[in-house]
C-alpha cells in the first residue's frame, strides 16, 4: 500500500475516495464564492446603471426625449450644412467633389471660387442672415444678439472664404502637449 498526503496527515491508497471527496468539497466552495462573486459585481452594476437613470421611469423618458431632441437637432444641422453646400455649388459652378478635393489639397474656397469670390461672400453672408433672422423667430436668440451676430457678419464670412481649410476655425483647438511631472509632496 503506498501512501499519500493530504492535509490531514498520511492516507492510504484504499483512502483515496476521501482524499477527492476533500478535493471536490473545496472545488464545490471555489465555484460557490466565484459564483457569490460574479451575483454581486451584477447586482452592483444594475444599481449604478439604475443611479444613472434618475432611479425611475420618469428618467428613462427623459433620456428618450434627450435623444429624440438631439436626433432633430442634428437632422437639421445636416440640412442647413446640405443646403449651404448646395449654395457654394450653384454658385461656384463647380461641383461638390471637385471643391472637396480641393479644399483637402490645401486651396481656399475664394482660390476657388475664383471671379465668383465676391458672389459667394454674398451669397453666404445672406444664407447666414435668414439663419439668423430664424433663429430670432425660434426664439433661440434676442434681436440684440441677432444684431450683433449680424455686424460682424459680412467680415466673418470673408475670414472663412479665404481660410485655409482647418484655420479660423475658432472651435476646435489643438490638442496640448503632455502634461509636465507633479513634483513629490513634502
Amino acid at each position: 500500500m503506498s501512501l499519500l498526503v493530504t492535509g490531514s496527515g498520511w492516507q492510504g491508497v484504499n483512502d483515496t475516495n476521501v482524499y477527492r471527496e476533500d478535493m471536490t468539497m473545496s472545488s464545490k466552495k471555489r465555484i460557490a464564492a466565484v459564483a457569490l462573486t460574479v451575483a454581486a459585481l451584477s447586482l452592483g452594476s444594475v444599481g449604478v446603471a439604475s443611479a444613472d437613470h434618475k432611479g425611475g421611469p420618469k428618467g428613462v423618458a427623459k433620456t428618450a426625449a434627450h435623444d429624440v431632441k438631439r436626433a432633430a437637432n442634428k437632422a437639421a444641422h445636416e440640412a442647413n450644412h446640405a443646403a449651404k453646400e448646395a449654395l457654394v455649388v450653384a454658385t461656384i459652378g463647380v461641383d461638390a467633389a471637385t471643391i472637396k478635393t480641393r479644399l483637402a489639397a490645401g486651396e481656399t474656397l475664394g482660390a476657388i471660387a475664383g471671379a465668383k469670390k465676391d458672389a459667394l461672400i454674398a451669397a453666404l453672408v445672406d444664407f447666414k442672415s435668414k439663419n439668423i433672422d430664424a433663429a430670432v423667430t425660434a426664439g433661440k436668440l434676442t434681436a440684440a444678439q441677432a444684431t450683433t451676430m449680424k455686424a460682424g457678419l459680412t467680415a466673418h464670412v470673408t475670414e472663412r472664404v479665404n481660410a485655409v481649410r482647418g484655420e479660423g476655425h475658432k472651435g476646435h483647438k489643438a490638442p496640448k502637449g503632455p502634461k509636465a511631472p507633479k513634483a513629490p509632496r513634502p
